[in-house]
């Protein structure tokens, strides 16, 4: 003990440090299900692939069905319902961000010791300062505020504004790089950030690709890929823009070899929600889309690949449940790092991961929307005075193998890729049914409702999702500030106004 104590704290960090790994975090935007080669698809991505097959798949893993929660909920390991942003996303001239009381992974990390970087999408607001990367724990930024952005201009529009929204921390920069495309850009900048790192001190990167999101724009080379096998022009642009972002997945990895980093790293790769079919994107063969509670917009692709998984799991697949906000803790638990008191609602999976340990993740909360509600609904509609959740409100549930999904779930149909030759299979039950009830273990393309046939689950988990509405703090969704966002009264580019 007394040779404990008089270490000095510097060697306590030194020692911590020489263990702590590397972390990189890829997030890719609006990627599908179905997008990429080890589900079956057409779209070559040979480094994802690889990657994948050489470390530990998550075939039951899942985000949020839209771009601001999934963020909201990697960075802070809360649900919605706990940080007030349960409705829609955060709009470019919405005054809303992230509240300035949530801590989120980075601060954590660097309690620790971690060097920290951002590079790409934020949208998890921007109207104050106190709402920007730099000023929530990334040492540094390089990318933009919006849900989306010009590939090529930078630029950022809402019918109102048109500006730029290219940043690096939080000076406008976009027209240094006028006529770049992201994906090259922003490779090069994570290249860069690991080429100059101090090898001796730990790094999280968390890359949070602009890729594949609307527009769709890629230079014709990726496109061309796909001329003699994806006929639909969207759909060939789209898995032209899906491998420019393997590739970029392929140099990050080679940078961090180039300069022996790749042994002490963990790499994490997921997608922020579903794939938009009409953008290009496949799910198939799950049913909905992004903006949807059904698995096409919640079941995400995701794995882990690390020299540091032991050898008898790399390989493998994992089908415990995972939810993105469980990486808050699992992320710290790699980092050494500690929770303290934050009252999370994810969970450490890396023994889940690293040692195949059954999960002890029995639920998802996906949402209670307050805000979002059927407004059409007669008296006599089955499960309406059930005495413990209102169903026409936008909410959805899952308990072990069972979903529950009320109100509003979103769009419902099967949607097959166009180079498939086969039809739509449309929804016809959204405008009629309040209640969805589903076992996604024997029926995870969600085809049959037991609703009807299972009352008995149905008020059990009606009941749970009250529990977890008593829960909630209030939603906060402002009105948008179109006059007071004007980038033209800042310095020309998307910033804070107030």
């Amino acid at each position: 003990m007394f040779v404990l104590c008089v270490f000095t704290l510097s060697t306590v960090a030194a020692l911590a440090s020489s263990t702590q790994p590397h972390i990189v975090f890829i997030l890719a935007d609006d990627l599908g299900w179905n997008d990429v080669g080890y589900h079956g698809s057409v779209i070559k991505t040979p480094t994802i692939d690889t990657l994948a097959s050489e470390g530990v798949r998550l075939e039951n893993y899942y985000v949020q069905p839209v771009c601001s929660p999934t963020r909201s909920q990697l960075l802070t390991g809360r649900y919605q319902i706990h940080t007030g942003l349960q409705h829609s996303i955060i709009w470019m001239s919405t005054p809303l961000c992230l509240p300035e009381g949530e801590v989120l992974i980075p601060q954590k990390l660097k309690e620790v010791g971690y060097s920290t970087h951002l590079i790409g999408k934020w949208h998890v607001g921007h109207y104050k300062k106190y709402c920007l990367p730099h000023n929530r724990g990334f040492d540094t930024f390089f990318g933009f505020y919006q849900a989306f952005s010009d590939y090529y201009y930078h630029n950022s529009t809402n019918g109102a504004h048109s500006a730029w929204d290219l940043r690096r921390d939080d000076l406008l920069v976009a027209d240094e790089y006028m006529g770049q495309y992201s994906t090259y850009m922003y490779t090069g900048e994570s290249i860069d950030i690991i080429s100059k790192h101090d090898r001796n001190k730990p790094m999280f990167l968390m890359f949070s690709h602009q890729a594949v999101h609307v527009p769709l724009q890629v230079p014709s080379s990726y496109a061309d890929l796909y001329k003699d096998v994806i006929s639909d022009e969207r759909r060939r642009t789209y898995a032209g823009m899906v491998s420019s972002l393997d590739e970029s997945i392929y140099y990050v990895v080679q940078a961090l070899k180039d300069n022996d980093m790749w042994q002490n790293t963990v790499l994490i790769f997921s997608s922020d929600n579903g794939g938009a079919p009409t953008e290009g994107a496949s799910n198939w063969p799950l049913r909905g889309a992004k903006a949807s509670f059904y698995e096409g917009g919640v079941r995400a692709v995701g794995f882990v690949h690390s020299p540091l998984l032991p050898p008898s799991l790399r390989g493998t697949i994992n089908k415990e449940l995972i939810h993105v906000s469980d990486w808050f803790p699992t992320i710290l638990h790699l980092a050494q790092g500690s929770v303290g008191n934050l009252d999370l609602d994810g969970f450490d999976q890396w023994k889940v991961i690293s040692e195949n340990e059954k999960t002890v993740r029995r639920e998802i909360l996906y949402n209670i929307d307050p805000l979002y509600f059927h407004p059409m609904v007669r008296k006599g509609v089955e499960f309406l005075d059930n005495g413990y959740f209102d169903i026409t409100t936008q909410a959805a549930l899952r308990v072990d193998n069972w979903k529950i999904l009320t109100g509003r779930p979103g769009k419902g149909n099967w949607v097959p890729p166009p180079e498939s030759g086969l039809d739509t299979i449309e929804d016809d039950t959204m405008k009629q049914e309040l209640i969805h009830l589903y076992d996604i273990g024997d029926d995870p393309f969600e085809t049959v409702n037991l609703a009807h046939s299972r009352p008995d689950k149905v008020e059990e988990l009606l009941a749970r999702l009250q529990q977890y509405n008593i829960t909630a703090v209030p939603c906060s969704f402002p009105k948008e500030d179109v006059k007071g966002s004007d980038p033209t009264l800042g310095d020309g580019g998307w910033g804070p106004w107030m």
